[in-house]
């Protein structure tokens, strides 16, 4: 029976050509400042809103947008760091690891690539305001965490070299949204407010939130086929078709 760490492309060596931390499109270097760049935005995003709306501050963990926004936030970090030391070394810190820091490195990279995608889709059509925000400050929040979310998800799925999604990290999903529903009926319970109103049982009855709860657990699923997808006709596009073959970047470093 093939491991965990198998299903999951975590090989010996790891990720032997870097395509985490290589581009068929920019240079390490530039697609390691992109993503710290990318940081620095989603952080200063965070840190403006609290400097808004302090007494959110407590309760901000109790929103999944705000739970996935911050995990956009130091991925872009990480990788931002692991691609600039490549580009110094030709070796990246993540091929050091151990293999259990090398799977959580690559299901952290599939929730980065599929969640945003899920956020932007459930707030657009269930949760959004009627009409447009009457302050600047409400719209850049809105898109910020709202519509940028996914433009970065989908620029981090076409710009590093990376392989489609292991199926195994589906059920990972699933069971992170399960436990974000124990995270909402928590603070139910402790703050007494519901985070989301799909999530109210009193306003359309049981049948309606389980609904919501499957739906959204379906629509994972269908956001990471997709991703699935396009990551495999990235790689097929620029490897087969192209010429731009694995071999081309193994124990290589790349020109600054």
């Amino acid at each position: 029976m093939r491991s965990l760490y198998d299903l999951s492309s975590v090989s010996k060596p790891f990720d032997p050509s870097h395509r985490f931390e290589t581009s068929y499109l920019v240079s390490a270097p530039l697609l390691a400042g992109y993503r710290l760049l990318v940081s620095i935005y989603a952080f200063t995003t965070i840190f403006l809103r609290y400097g808004h709306e302090p007494d959110e501050i407590g309760r901000s963990f109790s929103y999944f947008t705000n739970i996935t926004f911050w995990a956009l936030a130091f991925y872009f970090l990480f990788a931002g760091f692991h691609t600039l030391v490549f580009a110094r070394t030709g070796r990246a810190p993540l091929g050091r690891w151990r293999p259990w820091l090398q799977f959580l490195h690559g299901l952290f990279y599939s929730t980065v690539v599929t969640y945003p995608f899920l956020v932007t889709a459930v707030y657009w059509a269930l949760l959004a305001p009627d009409s447009w925000y009457p302050k600047t400050y409400d719209a850049w929040e809105n898109i910020s965490v709202h519509a940028l979310n996914s433009l970065f998800a989908l620029l981090e799925i076409l710009l590093p070299r990376t392989l489609p999604l292991p199926w195994i990290h589906i059920p990972f999903l699933i069971l992170f949204l399960a436990g974000y529903l124990g995270v909402a009926y928590i603070t139910k319970a402790t703050q007494g407010f519901y985070t989301y109103s799909f999530l109210d049982p009193n306003k359309d009855g049981d049948g309606v939130v389980a609904a919501y709860s499957i739906g959204i657990a379906v629509g994972i699923c269908v956001v990471f086929c997709v991703v699935w997808g396009v990551l495999r006709l990235k790689v097929w596009v620029w490897e087969t078709k192209l010429g731009r073959g694995e071999e081309r970047y193994l124990e290589k470093r790349l020109p600054v």
